[in-house]
């Protein structure tokens, strides 16, 4: 959850803050007619993939960013094996959720309905396939809706996982909810009060604490579940929401934070449960952010630190993969966004089917002639 700033040249994101708002991209280079609706790359797992969304009121604590809401509602989006390849599409996001996202970043180099087209892979409400399967909670950067981690989410589900991204309202640009009302990001008006940050993660994992409560017990599909296989992965405020939520909750065995600065404090006697850090330059040990340093040494079970040479904080997510239909064009050594997607995919799964499935995985053992990008910290990921 860092500053969007979209270069005439192209789109870059820089990591100066986990909370900062988008700064709006210069609009004086000369637009191109963009291609086509983009297209998501298709998951990699044998299976077919379903998804659905919930709406979700937690009537125990009030909303944290609108005073006048007593109840906290929260959409869950989730992608699950299932046997129906054919079927409608699920959209990607609606028109006014893309305009949204696209006016709060300051991007107005596409028509502002250009996302709302995008094409995935999953099929809308398919019937659920399988029992007793691995859950992965996904959780977005600040200002940014779940679907922006749909294609890792649509992958995971292919491999054998129920996934639960859950959109945090009104911490996010557009968020759609159960009366079809948009909440607005109300928590961008907080991002620089002192201590917004510590505040959005516990809040976080409250709302991720409440969504495993449903979805494991009250959920129509809750067998579908394997209650002894829950993990978190998040990307920037997201990533920080996964410490704050295993350290909370007890039942997430294992985590991964994709290159979000951490707010949460880990107890001095350690965090035991597998976790991995994923990403970018930034986060080299003594490099710009020094989060990851601290929170290594109280990480006390398996742990890895990966660094990407050539990410940056979106690579993690589908902006890049959306970016040409944006008219937006990456910069000179900035990781092609199909590599980015295929090095998160891929590390991400080994984690989790490592943790979540107990099968080896010897990708995670030491560095790969097949994706030398993957840099294991913190011997051998010297700060370039």
């Amino acid at each position: 959850m860092r500053r969007l700033l979209a270069l005439a040249a192209g789109l870059a994101v820089l990591t100066a803050s986990a909370c900062s708002t988008p700064a709006p991209p210069r609009s004086d280079a000369p637009r191109t007619k963009p291609p086509g609706p983009a297209t998501l790359p298709a998951p990699t797992g044998p299976r077919p993939v379903g998804t659905t969304a919930l709406h979700l009121t937690d009537t125990s604590r009030p909303d944290p960013w609108d005073p006048d809401v007593d109840a906290r509602e929260l959409k869950v989006t989730l992608w699950y094996p299932t046997r129906q390849r054919d079927g409608q599409r699920s959209p990607y996001m609606t028109a006014k959720e893309a305009e949204l996202l696209l006016k709060g970043s300051g991007i107005a180099t596409a028509p502002y309905d250009t996302l709302s087209k995008t094409r995935t892979n999953a099929v809308k409400d398919a019937d659920p396939f399988g029992r007793k399967l691995p859950l992965v909670v996904l959780s977005p950067g600040f200002t940014k809706p779940m679907s922006t981690l749909t294609s890792l989410a649509e992958d995971l589900a292919s491999r054998g996982y129920v996934v639960a991204g859950i959109d945090h309202t009104y911490e996010s640009y557009a968020t759609t909810l159960s009366d079809g009302r948009v909440a607005e990001c109300l928590a961008c008006d907080s991002d620089t009060d002192p201590g917004s940050h510590a505040a959005l993660v516990q809040g976080r994992a409250a709302d991720v604490s409440f969504v495993l409560d449903q979805l494991t017990a009250k959920w129509q599909h809750s067998e579908l579940i394997d209650r002894k296989k829950i993990a978190m992965v998040g990307q920037s405020i997201g990533g920080a929401g996964a410490v704050a939520a295993m350290v909370k909750d007890p039942r997430i065995r294992a985590g991964i934070d994709m290159d979000g600065t951490t707010y949460a404090r880990i107890p001095k006697s350690g965090l035991s449960r597998p976790f991995m850090f994923l990403g970018s330059q930034e986060h080299v040990p003594g490099g710009r952010d020094n989060s990851w340093d601290r929170d290594w040494k109280l990480l006390t079970g398996w742990k890895r630190w990966l660094v990407l040479s050539d990410a940056e904080h979106q690579s993690f997510t589908d902006i890049p993969l959306v970016a040409d239909v944006l008219g937006l064009e990456s910069l000179p050594g900035m990781m092609p966004a199909a590599r980015g997607a295929e090095l998160t995919r891929t590390y991400v799964a080994a984690f989790l089917n490592r943790h979540l499935k107990s099968q080896r995985q010897p990708l995670l053992d030491k560095p790969s002639s097949r994706y030398p990008e993957a840099k294991f910290c913190p011997a051998a990921c010297a700060q370039s």
